[in-house]
């Protein structure tokens, strides 16, 4: 999953990052409201946390252009403490979440979590397909209840896919939702962590659809 900060004080923007990119998200940074604005305009997001009071253009305007665009990815706003107005504006203007400053970087994750889910349709914080079930609060994967052992890249993957469980995801889209924006992109990359899970689920737990991508689904009974 790949979220973009929009947030302009520089020690809580690095500190999101670390923290967002050691729960296993791929995180890009932009430090002002108009490179904000590109990036959100130009790239793929599964979410995006936006502070409202940004330089060159305020959050509010941001998330606002963003949809008269059109943009539906989720967004959770980060607003001064007691600023309830703040919140109703953010929320009119098209934001699915807020979260007042300071708070724990545990709680941001959670909401995170939770926007993904919905934008994707899952209720639940536990994805299922057959026998694989991948917990998106622990990052635990198991087979048949079995612990598996995924690295970072093959987590990402398999988590996309089961996000979306049923569609068909080229590898273009994989590509943009779980490598940041700096990450050398190799698409041939994606055909061996696809390799490297099935050994790991099973030959029949991605299946490729050939010129188009790969799907995730529960298998047929």
């Amino acid at each position: 999953m790949r979220v973009l900060i929009v947030e302009d004080e520089p020690n809580l923007g690095r500190q999101l990052r670390a923290t967002l990119e050691g729960a296993g998200y791929a995180v890009d940074l932009a430090t002002d409201g108009e490179d904000g604005h590109f990036l959100g305009s130009t790239e793929s997001y599964d979410a995006i946390v936006l502070d409202l009071g940004l330089p060159e253009i305020d959050g509010l305007t941001v998330l606002d252009r963003w949809r008269r665009e059109g943009k539906e990815t989720p967004v959770l706003v980060l607003t001064a403490r007691d600023s309830w107005s703040d919140k109703v504006a953010g929320l009119d203007a098209g934001a699915d979440d807020y979260l007042a400053k300071p708070f724990q970087t545990e709680e941001l994750i959670a909401r995170l979590r939770a926007l993904i889910r919905r934008a994707a349709g899952n209720a639940s914080s536990e994805l299922i397909a057959g026998d694989v079930r991948l917990d998106t609060r622990s990052g635990k994967v198991t087979l048949a209840g079995e612990p598996v052992k995924l690295t970072a890249q093959e987590y990402k993957l398999l988590s996309y896919l089961m996000h979306h469980k049923g569609k068909v995801v080229s590898r273009t889209e994989l590509i943009e939702h779980i490598y940041d924006q700096d990450f050398d992109r190799d698409s041939n990359t994606i055909e061996v962590f696809v390799t490297r899970i099935r050994k790991k689920l099973g030959q029949d737990v991605i299946t490729t659809i050939r010129g188009l991508g790969y799907s995730l689904d529960d298998p047929a009974r």
